[in-house]
């Protein structure tokens, strides 16, 4: 298992996850821009963790 790869994808769903809820949480919704970078941050960051493992990717 690529432990960089686990951590930089746990680094990126952590923070992206934190970025929607905190601008989503204020109520005056999410800026286009910035909800779509998050989104892609937590795609990105679950797509590294879902191919470190050693067998078929998932």
């Amino acid at each position: 298992m690529d432990t960089t790869k686990v951590g930089l994808g746990a680094f990126l769903l952590v923070v992206s996850s934190v970025l929607l809820l905190a601008i989503g949480a204020n109520g005056t919704g999410i800026p286009v821009l910035l909800g779509g970078v998050a989104a892609l941050g937590m795609a990105a960051g679950s797509l590294l963790i879902g191919v470190t493992n050693d067998g078929p990717t998932v």
